[in-house]
């Protein structure tokens, strides 16, 4: 799976800011209209918050829109990814003590 740092993510566009607080992460993700987050894999169950417009999510191949404010789980172990289908803020929330915006992927990302 690819992993995208945050300037590769800015170049392309897409901005991303970093949130921590008590043992939780958000990563907080402006996605233009047309761009889409890579897939990925994460080895625990974590939630994602489509805070405003509308997405495709595709978890293991399977495709679903859906329109913002919504919050869903993504299990363990599914390779996901976000497309824009409206310009979008998309949060996902995780646990852990990584507060290093340059090695928290590592802490949540699988492979």
């Amino acid at each position: 799976m690819e992993r995208l740092t945050d300037a590769m993510l800015a170049e392309a566009g897409i901005d991303v800011e970093h949130h921590f607080g008590g043992g939780v992460y958000a990563k907080d993700t402006r996605i233009p209209k047309g761009k889409r987050l890579v897939q990925h894999v994460h080895p625990f169950d974590h939630l994602s918050v489509l805070a405003v417009g509308t997405v495709v999510v595709e978890v293991d191949g399977a495709r679903e829109v859906f329109v913002g404010p919504r919050c869903l789980t993504i299990k363990a172990g599914k390779a996901h990814a976000v497309e824009a289908l409206t310009d979008a803020v998309w949060f996902c929330i995780h646990a852990t003590s990584e507060t290093d915006p340059t090695k928290v992927d590592d802490a949540i990302l699988k492979g």
